[in-house]
């Protein structure tokens, strides 16, 4: 597999391209204006304590000043020195949980802490002074020496997983200090590391442990209120997460981030960056690969095959179900063939339309039903190839009693849909909206409504074009003898600006 990775940068909008022999697998957006600030670390000042909440606010240089409960201040040191509290702090004792919020901080201190929860409305963010730094694979915990294994995994493969991670952790220590000088750090499994290579584990820990140098750097070095680390970019992710063994060339459309990222590359990631070329193209570089078309196709509910079939995808709350089609296929010999050739060609889309969507959770998959027992295996073979492709763990079953197949898919950010798109504010995201007759016989009897309970002069009816021109046309008879049974004149008036179910009935 050829794989290349398109990167279209402007101020506002980071977009990346995951192309595979040629095809267009994944789409990742990120937006300046929506970037969170969740896992950014500062350098704060205690600006108030407040012993009857058992919390205190802290100055991180934002608008308002985060809030930090007693129950997220960090409560044990590996070395006896808080790393928590950076300086100012005479008192190198150690915290206890019973200790008061007004024992461990005090007013004018400056603390490391962790952003745990974005601000909201008027609140501001939340704050940990336990620090953790999430990896590819691994979330590294600088302050402790914990080796843990992400509770998702069977429990049967953690044991053997938490020791090759106690070896390697002893292994790739700290730069400048060895396994028995101190806290090295703890390390916790993700779930998505459950496969991973010891060099792959190995090469995220060296990453992590390195940014956490930089950390501690800053943090002596800076003034109060400052940001001494932000969560990685999209950008800086396409380095670390995103390309692999198999990336033939990144290319990038902005000679600025060029640079830059070749400076982060070189520090944390030097595999990678070796990949990494400025594109001096005039095409614009998602046209290379028609990327634009494929986002327009991966916002529809229809995906057309080569052969004439087609998928509908509907995407819930709940979960995503997808429907086969054979729509107008008919190459094959006999039908059978037919449904399998598609249910083929359907398991491949489907396995790169989960990627390129993003859809998470449980996926639901009605394939066109299939006579014979060596069709279905092989469908689902095909399903389960494609599907080893996807860098985001899923899990597929066989075929149901029903004939469905079910599958998950670990959600890891929102959908494309999600993120690109909004509910329509017409439909209000049913998809459906009422006919300009059914909105007609809803006002004739909401007017019946209203002269039951008013007298006025005269009912005047707002309404949408279509809606009008039908009561002036097919429903104009319904319309006059609704007035001659109420005794009173009713009037319309169309108002270009309203959706089709939208009225108003107002009393003259």
């Amino acid at each position: 597999m050829q794989q290349d990775i398109l990167i279209n940068w402007s101020p506002q909008e980071t977009r990346v391209a995951i192309v595979e022999n040629g095809a267009v697998q994944e789409i990742h957006v990120e937006r300046t204006l929506e970037r969170g600030l969740v896992g950014n670390i500062y350098l704060g000042k205690v600006v108030r304590v407040l012993p009857g909440m058992q919390s205190a606010f802290i100055d991180i240089g934002l608008e308002r000043a985060a809030f930090l409960h007693v129950g997220d201040v960090w409560q044990r040191q590996p070395d006896g020195v808080h790393m928590g509290l950076v300086r100012h702090h005479q008192n190198t004792g150690q915290a206890s949980p019973s200790l008061p919020i007004e024992k461990q901080v005090f007013e004018g201190q400056s603390l490391l802490v962790q952003v745990i929860k974005e601000p909201i409305g008027t609140k501001g963010a939340r704050l940990s002074t336990q620090i953790s730094l999430a990896g590819r694979l691994l979330v590294f915990l600088p302050q402790d020496d914990h080796i843990g294994v992400s509770q998702k995994i069977p429990q049967a493969q953690r044991d053997e997983l938490r020791r090759r991670l106690q070896a390697l952790a002893a292994e790739h220590v700290a730069p400048g200090q060895s396994a028995g000088q101190g806290s090295t750090g703890g390390f916790i499994l993700r779930t998505n590391a459950e496969d991973s290579s010891d060099e792959e584990l190995g090469e995220d820990m060296r990453y992590l442990r390195k940014a956490w140098q930089r950390i501690r750097a800053a943090a002596l070095s800076r003034p109060a209120g400052s940001l001494v680390h932000q969560d990685l970019s999209l950008l800086q992710r396409v380095l670390r997460d995103l390309s692999g063994e198999e990336t033939q060339t990144i290319r990038i459309d902005s000679r600025e981030q060029y640079e830059l990222l070749k400076v982060f590359g070189e520090e944390f990631t030097p595999k990678a960056v070796s990949r990494l070329q400025h594109y001096k193209g005039e095409r614009p570089i998602f046209d290379l690969y028609r990327v634009d078309e494929e986002i327009a196709r991966a916002l529809g509910r229809r995906v057309d095959l080569k052969s004439g079939g087609y998928l509908i995808i509907d995407q819930t709350e709940a979960l995503t179900t997808v429907d086969v089609n054979t729509g107008g296929y008919v190459g094959a010999r006999n039908f059978d063939d037919t449904v399998f050739k598609t249910n083929l060609e359907a398991a491949h889309a489907i396995a790169r339309q989960l990627r390129m969507r993003n859809l998470g959770g449980i996926i639901i998959i009605d394939f066109i039903d299939m006579v014979r027992d060596d069709h279905r295996t092989a469908v689902l073979a095909e399903l389960g190839k494609e599907l080893a492709h996807d860098r985001v763990k899923t899990m597929a079953g066989g075929f149901s009693a029903l004939g469905l197949v079910e599958m998950t898919r670990k959600r890891t950010r929102d959908s494309l849909a999600h993120m690109l798109t909004e509910t329509c504010p017409v439909c209000e995201g049913r998809g459906h909206v009422k006919t300009p007759r059914s909105v007609t016989y809803d006002i004739l009897r909401e007017i019946l409504r209203e002269a039951r309970q008013f007298n006025p002069r005269e009912f005047r009816v707002i309404g949408a074009p279509k809606v009008i021109e039908l009561f002036l046309d097919e429903e104009s008879q319904h319309l006059a003898s609704l007035s001659d049974f109420i005794g009173k004149p009713i009037s319309l008036q169309s108002e270009t600006a309203m959706s089709q179910e939208q009225y108003d009935i107002v009393l003259m």
